[in-house]
């Protein structure tokens, strides 16, 4: 069975609103299909250790898609690209169920995309804890390095 649809991923938007719709829709397939097809590839979901390759991301989406579809929506996109590399900064609202009700948090997000033969496809996804609400304003650089 092929991994990736024959279609090409026009651009590193499309690849990246891909990506989102199959979390919205609990789809493992389209899931990954928006990531590229090498055994480097990594993904980090908040509070988890580093996956890498298809087989350890794709088990760790059945298990996270196991309790349904994930409530997520991309925002407050920042964008670099240069060549065959481009690199998304993005805060999700992600929809969580607490014994309260449904609530909001923000997670950070970085997703890496390559431009490969069937086109734009996600090499890495780090996903941080954000806030609960509405996340604040960037800071402004400090002198401090860490």
């Amino acid at each position: 069975m092929a991994r990736f649809p024959p279609s090409a991923i026009g651009s590193p938007d499309e690849a990246e609103a891909g990506f989102y719709e199959a979390l919205q829709q609990g789809n493992i397939v389209r899931l990954m299909a928006a990531w590229a097809d090498d055994d480097g590839i990594v993904c980090i979901h908040p509070g988890w250790p580093r996956l890498v390759g298809a087989a350890a991301i794709r088990d760790s989406y059945e298990r996270i898609f196991a309790h349904g579809p994930v409530d997520v929506w991309p925002g407050d996109t920042l964008r670099w690209q240069a060549g065959s590399t481009a690199v998304h900064s993005v805060v999700e609202r992600v929809g969580v169920l607490t014994p309260q009700g449904l609530h909001a948090v923000h997670v950070l997000a970085t997703n890496v995309y390559l431009k490969t033969a069937l086109g734009w496809r996600l090499v890495a996804h780090h996903a941080s804890p954000g806030t609960a609400g509405e996340p604040a304003e960037a800071a402004p650089p400090s002198s401090a390095i860490h």
